[in-house]
């Protein structure tokens, strides 16, 4: 099947699943046919839209199946089964997910930052289904709390903070009184972070960026945001191997990982490790880019090992 045009509306579905509403992206390869199964799981400040343009990539090597995750893209948070969105809520979920969607295939998983996380904690917690798996990719993943580049006692504050903002009332005066573009573009101009994005950008541009970065915070429940923000900057994923190699593409310009220490982190679980370096200002491209622009999310090496089968 051919790949006709670049709206991602045009694959985007409902999804439900354990009680949950949300979307699910799905992009036929551009291959005549053949290629493999690839389910992407994108990251924390989440939408399908936004990769879209790694999304144009990977059709290259096989069919994409992009689900949202709870309380993230606009799908319904774990609150509201009454659970605790916990990494293995997710990893959970994303088990649950892999057994309805690919019941009799393998499938290759593409994790982006938290995704990766998840990715590692549902491996972890059912390691039967390794076998299902035929390429595991982290894209600016991590596996410990160690691998952040904030100090510890930073780090431990910074949990504290998230956690008392997942508190319902104070999500939900979040949400509503602080969620607005006036607020939001304030902050990007001022924090280190969002300078680093921004500053570069030519003014209609800018204002572009913040419009959709509005739209991502709006989407996203502000009280799984804010405990998943606790969670991971307390989190080890390293206690439990995976007999599986994983192929890692880190951001040259990570101002949140210590690529080394996340390397050596996932020498410790997964069985084979494989390296590319993209060449990213920040963490991840820009929200907005094109099919050319996220190309960088795929190395040479990793396309590769795409091909192959």
């Amino acid at each position: 099947m051919s790949h006709k045009t670049a709206d991602p509306a045009d694959y985007i579905q409902p999804l439900y699943i354990n009680g949950l509403n949300g979307r699910m992206l799905q992009a036929p390869c551009t291959k005549s046919r053949g290629g493999r199964e690839i389910l992407l799981l994108y990251g924390h400040h989440a939408l399908l839209e936004r990769w879209w343009g790694l999304v144009e990539n990977l059709q290259e090597y096989g069919n994409v199946t992009m689900p949202d995750l709870p309380g993230l893209g606009g799908m319904d948070s774990f609150y509201k089964i009454g659970r605790a969105p916990t990494l293995d809520a997710f990893a959970d979920y994303l088990a649950a997910f892999i057994k309805m969607r690919y019941r009799n295939r393998r499938v290759t998983v593409v994790g982006i930052s938290f995704g990766f996380l998840v990715v590692t904690r549902m491996l972890q917690r059912y390691p039967e289904l390794s076998k299902k798996i035929d390429l595991v990719v982290s894209i600016v993943g991590f596996m410990h709390r160690d691998d952040l580049l904030f100090p510890p006692r930073t780090r431990r504050l910074y949990s504290a903070i998230a956690r008392f903002f997942s508190w319902a009332p104070v999500a939900f005066i979040i949400r509503y009184a602080f969620l607005n573009r006036l607020i939001i573009r304030g902050l990007y101009v001022r924090l280190p972070a969002g300078r680093r994005r921004f500053i570069a950008m030519e003014p209609e541009a800018f204002e572009i960026m913040i419009d959709f970065d509005v739209k991502l915070w709006q989407r996203n429940d502000v009280r799984t945001h804010w405990r998943t923000t606790s969670e991971f900057l307390q989190f080890d994923n390293c206690r439990s191997q995976i007999p599986l190699p994983v192929w890692h593409v880190a951001s040259k310009a990570d101002h949140y990982l210590d690529n080394f220490i996340v390397e050596q982190h996932m020498h410790v679980v997964y069985a084979d490790y494989h390296k590319s370096t993209m060449n990213s200002p920040a963490h991840t491209p820009s929200p907005l880019g094109d099919k050319k622009e996220s190309a960088i999310m795929i190395p040479p090496a990793l396309r590769r090992a795409l091909r192959s089968r």
